[in-house]
């Protein structure tokens, strides 16, 4: 039941390409970023699913804002999820833009392991809500609805964001903690750890009772486990992943 759609638009720089679409310091001209966004699904059986709750609005914010910074952008995004919206940007937006579709985590592994083989990042967004947990397997064609109750055995997923880290050892990675009712003090904890155990340069921490409609309050924090900066909308966050990464790609120059 799974499906794995790729939609290709080259990735065309135009060298007299003006800067006016860029904010502030940021400019991310000639860089390539991959960003992850929206749900998976785990197949229970020819017609039912478990899944997450992610929309993919904060995912495709980002991507957009990577291309107003002139940045090239993979974006590889869960079914049903929002996708950057560049009917109002222009058609070098377009050119620069590449969208990959995936519903279950075997889609997501065959994308990172295969379809992105040896192509460079300067840096990676991993906002998919990926399942910690997936039933073990799927039932052939529809399980009858008779029974009063229905076990189903889930099964740990792999870290998707650890094999990122390894095919992609130099790009600055960038990972995301949800939780739920945590102070910010426990949010920033959990946020560290996942920085240590995943190898991300940097954890968006958010409370899920902290995002209602247009408000997103997030942290960031950095390996040195330091609040870099505090967010109270996704756009807010968008502008200061993009703030971050050019800085990064401006250290390393």
């Amino acid at each position: 039941m799974s499906r794995c759609v790729k939609k290709k638009i080259r990735c065309r720089r135009r060298p007299n390409l003006k800067l006016e679409s860029v904010r502030g310091m940021g400019n991310l001209e000639s860089k390539n970023i991959l960003t992850t966004s929206g749900p998976t699904r785990g197949y229970i059986d020819a017609v039912r699913y478990i899944s997450n709750k992610s929309t993919g609005k904060l995912g495709a914010a980002i991507a957009i804002e990577a291309l107003k910074r002139n940045a090239c952008v993979t974006f590889v995004y869960g079914t049903g999820s929002s996708i950057p919206d560049i009917t109002l940007l222009g058609k070098d937006y377009a050119r620069r833009l590449t969208l990959i579709e995936i519903e279950t985590i075997d889609d997501l592994l065959l994308t990172i392991q295969e379809k992105l083989k040896g192509v460079s990042f300067d840096a990676i967004i991993h906002a998919m809500a990926v399942l910690d947990y997936a039933p073990e397997k799927q039932s052939e064609g529809k399980i009858a609805s008779m029974k009063d109750t229905l076990p189903i055995t889930l099964r740990k997923t792999p870290k998707v964001i650890k094999q990122i880290r390894t095919l992609w050892p130099h790009a600055f990675l960038i990972g995301f903690k949800l939780e739920v009712g945590l102070s910010r003090d426990e949010l920033v904890e959990r946020a560290y750890a996942s920085v240590i155990e995943s190898g991300a340069d940097l954890v968006v921490a958010n409370n899920q009772n902290e995002i209602v409609r247009d408000k997103h309050r997030a942290y960031l924090i950095n390996s040195h486990k330091e609040v870099e900066s505090r967010c109270e909308t996704k756009q807010d966050i968008a502008r200061g992943l993009m703030d971050l990464i050019a800085r990064n790609c401006n250290r390393l120059r």
